[in-house]
């Protein structure tokens, strides 16, 4: 799983929890993205959007560095 992720960061940039739950039936994102920053520049930053009843919340979107 973990060398799914990393493609999926070389390949698209960044990557959501939703985005892996989607893609990779991955729950565990957050571990993979700890792994992963032990040998490549991963940042994150929060994105915040309306749910479907409209109330604020926000997620994490992890982004592989541009030095890698």
């Amino acid at each position: 799983m973990r060398n799914r992720i990393l493609r999926h960061l070389i390949d698209y940039g960044s990557i959501t929890t939703w985005e892996a739950i989607q893609e990779y039936g991955c729950t565990r994102l957050s571990e993979y993205i700890r792994q992963l920053r032990k040998d490549y520049t991963i940042k994150d930053e929060w994105v915040g959007y309306r749910n479907r009843y409209g109330e604020a919340t926000h997620y994490k979107k992890y982004i592989l560095g541009r030095e890698n």
